[in-house]
């Protein structure tokens, strides 16, 4: 989007783990060096289905030096890259890199847990320890930042308090092109391939329903065709949006991309989030007519409320509202400066 608009983009960092890679469509697309550097990262309980907090912690705790080591190297880049602005998508050692180190260069926040900050953003009922952290997790990204922008699924005012700007989801141009039909099969998506014995259970007692899931499950291969109702497929971009796309639902964990996604292109969404992000996460698609949520992969509800689902198409028209909007906020804060504007982003594909 940058660079169509005239923008360079000089160079991108990002966080890395050995339980993630990034996406196909992020190493074909970039037009930018890509640097990594170690970042926290989130551990699965045993059985693969939620996040162990306790667990996470401890991990990131022993690597912390790893992790001040990436802080600087965080630091040295934004000095050498010649940037004129930094975009942080929620990596939180870029905003303790602002908070240790204070590089004069301006920084913009961009992503949906933003709106965990705005006044009137609407929680689920959970314990006022778990949104205190959430809340103070996503103040530690954005530390000296200049601007936060909330990824949001509706429109709301500035909240001028806290310098937050609502804007729509962030989509890539292959969504906005996709051509939408209603097909006949559940498309899904486990972040972690632990939920597989919820499908395969539905599925032997309806083997009628056709299921195509993608999972993270390395050892597998590309496709795992169980019968010819239920097939698991490895994350490949292409083969996802085009399933999505032709699908009659979608059931997948509570992140916030995917689910923009199904409502872009009009289809009821199973919601079953995974830790208290996504519990939010989830609670505010569904006010925003997403779909339901569960606390498992309950299909037979979806099918049930995918007879009833009507697509939202204010969110259709805010999404299309994007580019506009986010280039605005960008470009206003460097009127006078010259029209090509360096810019290195700094990602953490780990937390969604």
């Amino acid at each position: 989007m940058l660079i169509r608009n005239g923008h360079e983009v000089v160079e991108i960092l990002v966080g890395k783990s050995s339980t993630r890679t990034l996406p196909g469509f992020f190493n074909r697309s970039v037009q930018a060096p890509v640097k990594r550097f170690i970042s926290p990262n989130f551990l699965p309980e045993a059985d693969h289905k939620r996040m162990n907090l306790k667990k996470s912690f401890t991990y990131n705790l022993m690597h912390f030096p790893e992790y001040l080591r990436s802080i600087r190297y965080i630091n040295r880049r934004i000095e050498e890259s010649g940037a004129e602005v930094v975009i942080n998508f929620y990596e939180l050692l870029a905003g303790l890199t602002y908070a240790f180190f204070r590089p004069s260069v301006p920084c913009v926040c961009i992503g949906h847990q933003y709106m965990f900050l705005h006044q009137e953003f609407k929680f689920p009922e959970r314990s006022s320890l778990q949104l205190f952290m959430l809340r103070f997790f996503t103040r530690l990204t954005s530390l000296r930042a200049d601007k936060k922008l909330a990824l949001s699924f509706q429109q709301m005012e500035k909240d001028q308090k806290q310098e937050i700007v609502v804007i729509p989801p962030l989509l890539r141009q292959e969504v906005l092109a996709l051509q939408a039909a209603k097909g006949n099969h559940i498309h899904g998506y486990m972040v972690n391939s632990g939920f597989s014995d919820a499908i395969e259970a539905f599925h032997a007692l309806h083997p009628e329903v056709s299921l195509k899931f993608f999972w993270d499950r390395a050892e597998a291969e590309e496709v795992t065709q169980v019968d010819e109702t239920l097939s698991f497929h490895q994350i490949d971009d292409v083969k996802f949006l085009n399933g999505m796309a032709g699908c009659y639902a979608y059931a997948s964990t509570g992140g916030f991309e995917s689910i923009c996604e199904a409502m872009y292109l009009g289809k009821p969404v199973l919601m079953v989030p995974v830790h208290i992000e996504q519990e939010c996460n989830a609670y505010d698609a569904q006010l925003s007519g997403a779909g339901i949520i569960s606390d498992s992969f309950d299909l037979k509800a979806l099918l049930s409320s995918a007879e009833t689902y009507t697509p939202n198409r204010e969110f259709m028209y805010w999404t299309r509202s994007c580019e506009r909007k986010i280039l605005f906020e960008l470009e206003n804060m460097f009127t006078t400066q010259p029209s090509i504007t360096p810019i290195t982003t700094l990602t953490n594909y780990l937390s969604t």
